[in-house]
């Protein structure tokens, strides 16, 4: 058999240089094609037509296999979505919790079937509304929460034992987490009937995003005490989304994204076995988060890849036994760093093309960027727009109604496998810088982020790759003729008189006793996560619990990369 199929490949070789040399020279030499090279988003070179001697693994069952079976390539699900449709979230959330609650009423009214939650940059990085340094920050990227009382505001009337709630909190997550928890537990629902995620991927803020408060080491214990909580007691939360969505954002390529985003997950995956917990009882509750950028094919293999390198790696390297530990669950968001500020309705198109890419390459959970969202959070209109594109990609195009449909095209299954083999190469890099925390002290990934973004900067900038409406197809005349969104002028006002309130009204007795818990828990070895939320019961602030945590774990600085 496999001589019969290497002699078919062998006249299939044959025949493609025969038709280069009779039929494709005489077209060329009437008719040159527009470029010297076709390139990726990613800038990876696409020859101009694939056929099956570019697919390296010939195997069916060993690469591709069927969907809800190992290696999931073709998906983690046995009927996808023509058993039930992903999830839609809008990533939504500024300026005061009152607001923020608004908005997620609208969109579940607008048919959005799970919240996703963004925060303001003093939350994200463990301060209060009244800290000094959140001055003139308040609501800009998200909405603030600086307490128990905030979260109980930004759920009310949510029906959170029905609606998953995904929070992009990565710092200070254990103790957003912990007001979620003890919200949900005061509406009397009991922890086993919350379900939603927490991102809690703190090696990508090192590597890209930034927001960081403590060092790795400390940073690493808390997320892994959340693990262990969480399985224990939240079983229907995912306790860390790894993702790859920042690291692409900061300008990475789809390998890089791919290869980074795997790397941190095996890395937490190690750090929990190392603790001694059982990978089949956490390794169920990890799930992913990528980016979806305009390259439709590219980011369709990476999610594909990433499937299957995901499962070979809990299969083979860790040992997990059971078939759910290999899953790799994501969620997708179109490409915020793709949007631009000059003729913002055309990112209707490119948010559309890249949640096509999420859906074909099989997500389970999808947020459509705004086409405001160059200029401002979005509007009312513009996050009905974005959520209503996901609805008409799922009953109106089609792409739902057969599995992996481009699943074996010889382009596609080429680049997935081209991406693989890239993402191994990038993990024998970081094992020979000592692993990824040793990677990041290095400034490995900063360095190579950094040249990928300059590259693909460059590359616009000299015109070699067309950005419609920016260095092409431009508007000399522009104006600005869709609405923004204006936040709410007394939202800051209210949200100070609050916490001044709550510290004033609050039991300072409990409230001393349980942050003390805190510092002595963190101290020691203990599980930090019921501290923490007792502290919360007992009000203590996010940036009060966080200095708690300042005071014994201390704070990371990014050693200089050049």
């Amino acid at each position: 058999m496999d001589k019969d199929n290497n002699e078919k490949l062998k006249k299939i070789d044959e025949k493609f240089a025969q038709w280069e040399n009779l039929t494709l020279k005489k077209v060329l030499e009437k008719h040159p094609e527009r470029r010297t090279e076709f390139v990726t988003t990613s800038s990876v070179p696409i020859k101009r037509l694939f056929i099956p001697t570019d697919v390296n693994d010939p195997s069916y069952f060993e690469s591709l296999g069927f969907p809800g079976e190992y290696p999931f390539t073709r998906g983690v699900h046995p009927t996808m979505y023509r058993g039930r449709l992903w999830t839609m979230r809008m990533f939504s959330g500024f300026g005061s919790a009152e607001e923020s609650n608004k908005r997620y009423k609208y969109l579940l009214e607008h048919g959005e079937t799970g919240l996703s939650v963004a925060f303001d940059y003093p939350t994200l990085y463990g301060h209060d509304t009244d800290h000094q340094l959140a001055a003139g920050e308040f609501g800009k990227c998200g909405v603030a929460v600086s307490s128990l009382k905030d979260m109980e505001i930004l759920m009310n009337k949510i029906p959170v034992d029905k609606i998953t709630t995904s929070m992009t909190i990565n710092g200070p997550a254990a103790i957003v987490w912990a007001f979620y928890i003890a919200n949900g537990e005061k509406q009397g629902f009991s922890k086993a009937v919350l379900g939603g995620t927490i991102q809690n991927d703190i090696l990508k803020e090192y590597i890209a995003q930034k927001s960081w408060i403590f060092p790795p080491k400390p940073s690493m214990r808390l997320i892994i005490d959340t693990f262990e909580y969480g399985f224990k007691h939240v079983p229907r939360w995912n306790t860390i989304s790894i993702s790859g969505y920042h690291i692409r954002e900061a300008g990475s390529t789809a390998v890089q994204e791919l290869a980074f985003t795997l790397a941190n997950g095996l890395t937490y995956v190690q750090w929990a076995m190392d603790r001694g917990l059982d990978i089949d009882a956490f390794a169920p509750r990890l799930s992913f988060f990528f980016n979806a950028h305009n390259d439709l094919f590219e980011e369709i293999a990476k999610y594909r890849a990433a499937r299957r390198i995901w499962a070979r790696e809990m299969k083979d390297r860790f040992g997990a036994k059971k078939p759910r530990s290999w899953w790799l669950r994501f969620h997708t968001q179109t490409a915020g760093c793709s949007l631009t500020a000059q003729q913002p309705e055309i990112n209707i198109v490119r948010t559309t093309i890249q949640a096509l890419a999420a859906v074909l390459g099989g997500t389970q959970s999808l947020h459509t960027n705004s086409m405001d969202e160059a200029w401002a959070l979005p509007s009312e209109k513009a996050a009905r727009i974005a959520l209503r594109t996901q609805q008409i990609i799922a009953h109106e195009s089609g792409t739902i109604n057969t599995m992996d449909p481009f699943g074996g095209s010889y382009y596609l299954e080429s680049l997935t496998d081209q991406m693989e083999e890239e993402t191994y190469n990038y993990f024998d890099k970081i094992e020979s810088l000592g692993g990824v925390l040793d990677a990041i002290d290095k400034g490995f990934f900063q360095k190579e982020i950094a040249d990928a973004s300059y590259r693909y900067q460059k590359e616009i900038e000299t015109h070699e790759r067309t950005i419609v409406g920016v260095n092409d197809y431009i508007l000399k005349e522009e104006k600005l003729t869709i609405p923004l969104l204006r936040m709410d002028p007394e939202g800051e006002l209210r949200q100070l008189e609050r916490l001044k309130k709550l510290r004033t009204d609050r039991d300072k007795g409990k409230w001393e006793r349980a942050l003390d818990g805190v510092k002595k828990a963190a101290e020691g070895d203990a599980n930090l996560m019921p501290y923490i939320l007792d502290a919360a019961k007992a009000d203590a602030t996010l940036g009060e619990i966080c200095d708690v945590l300042r005071d014994v774990f201390g704070e990371y600085e990014e050693p200089p990369t050049f």
